[in-house]
C-alpha cells in the first residue's frame, strides 16, 4: 500500500523536524497513535526502536530502524513485526519561513493484516493523514 502526503507547514524546518522526527517522544506527543515506544539502541544517526502504532482499529507491533539526516530527512524501516518490510521517508524542504513536508510510505502488511478489507486499507491511509495533521498543528503552535 502506497501513501504519499505533501504538507506545507508554517514553521521553520529545524522546528518541524524536531517535532515530526522525534521518535523518542512519540508516546508522549501522540499517545493516541503511539501507545508504546522503547528505544533499543542508538548509534550516531541510527536508532533501533520497538514501537506500537495504532491506525484505525488495528495496532501494529514493530521493530523499526530510524535513520536521520538532520534536518533534511528521516527514514523508517520496519525490520520486524506486523508491518515488516515497510519503508517510510520523510523529507523536509525549506521554503522561506515555511517547511514542505513530503512523506512517502510503502506499507507492507504481513500475516493476518494482508487480508484487511479495502475499507480498512482506506481507513489506515486516512489515519496516516491524521497523524501528519496532528504533527502540523504541534509544529505551527
Amino acid at each position: 500500500m502506497q501513501v504519499h502526503i505533501e504538507k506545507m507547514i508554517n514553521a521553520e524546518r529545524h522546528h518541524v523536524f524536531d517535532i515530526v522526527a522525534n521518535f523518542e517522544n512519540l508516546q508522549n506527543i501522540l499517545p493516541r497513535y503511539f501507545p508504546s515506544v522503547r528505544i533499543r539502541s542508538v548509534r550516531e544517526n541510527t536508532a533501533i526502536v520497538e514501537e506500537h502504532l495504532r491506525l484505525g482499529d488495528k495496532e501494529f507491533i514493530m521493530m523499526t530502524k530510524h535513520i536521520t539526516k538532520y534536518p533534511e530527512m528521516h527514514e523508517i524501516f520496519v525490520i520486524g513485526g506486523d508491518a515488516k518490510g515497510t519503508h517510510i521517508t520523510e523529507k523536509y524542504e525549506k521554503i522561506g519561513d515555511t517547511t514542505k513536508l513530503v512523506v512517502d510510505a510503502d506499507i507492507k502488511l504481513g500475516g493476518f493484516l494482508k487480508i484487511l478489507s479495502v475499507f480498512s486499507r482506506k481507513k489506515i491511509k486516512t489515519e496516516f493523514n491524521q497523524i501528519i495533521d496532528e504533527f502540523t498543528k504541534l509544529a505551527e503552535n
